[in-house]
């Protein structure tokens, strides 16, 4: 008898917040589902207990995004032991925020941030095209914000990074859709996270036309959609998240 092809999805960042309930959308999807965490290993561990509570499996992969020879060494150890499977779904989310106006912002935490969202891009996409585009499908989607789309003042850092991957988002959209892969990207507005924590909720409301703050459900639920064969049509597009906050 054929042995049942599993498919799989990786969630960089998937320990928490949106990654964690895009983790879940996915198993419910179907997925079995790879958490991937820095340090957060007990928050893993509780994201997978999820997955399996939705009715999958999967597994913590531990690596940074933004340590390239890390990353490869990671992959290429899953795919060693994965000989007859790829990962169909990627879903790039790590992200971290270290805000300061430019005039004041030390390098680091410009690098850093830059160095998880457009470095860990390219680090944990690439290695994993070839696979998709052999089986010719595929599905990469990447979390983006509003803050790079508009801009946002204290944001220098995060807003070129979030850019970076938007513009790089339609450029891979365009290299690999004959090979029926697809590339979009996802840019939520004020989702209650706890990189949200901190900010005056209620006084931020007032300038988002929904009048409330997202949740990560509403996130994911998109995210699964792009993945879905209905949403084959559709690559290279950047769809906010927000309530109306931009547009």
């Amino acid at each position: 008898m054929e042995k049942e092809k599993r498919m799989y999805a990786l969630v960089t960042g998937g320990s928490r917040g949106i990654g964690r309930a895009v983790c879940i959308r996915l198993a419910q999807m179907g997925f079995r589902v790879l958490v991937n965490c820095v340090s957060r290993v007990s928050e893993a561990e509780e994201t997978l207990r999820l997955i399996r509570e939705a009715g999958s499996d999967g597994e913590i992969l531990q690596f940074d995004v933004s340590d390239r020879a890390q990353t490869a060494k990671i992959l290429d150890a899953w795919k060693d032991n994965h000989p007859e499977d790829y990962i169909q779904v990627l879903v790039n989310n790590a992200g971290i925020r270290r805000d300061n106006i430019l005039a004041l912002m030390p390098a680091e935490d410009w690098d850093k941030v830059l160095e998880i969202a457009l470095g860990g891009f390219y680090n944990v996409t690439q290695p994993l095209l070839q696979p998709m585009m052999f089986h010719r499908w595929g599905r990469i989607i990447t979390l983006a914000s509003v803050s790079g789309l508009k801009g946002m003042p204290g944001q220098a850092n995060y807003s070129a990074a979030k850019g970076g991957v938007i513009a790089a988002t339609k450029a891979l959209a365009q290299e690999v859709a004959r090979k029926g892969v697809t590339v979009n990207a996802v840019a939520p507005g004020f989702i209650r996270t706890d990189m949200t924590d901190g900010l005056n909720e209620a006084e931020l409301v007032k300038d988002i036309p929904a009048r409330r703050f997202g949740t990560p459900e509403e996130v994911a639920a998109l995210v699964g959609f792009l993945v879905s064969p209905e949403a084959g049509y559709i690559t290279g597009e950047v769809i906010s998240v927000n309530g109306g906050l931009y547009t």
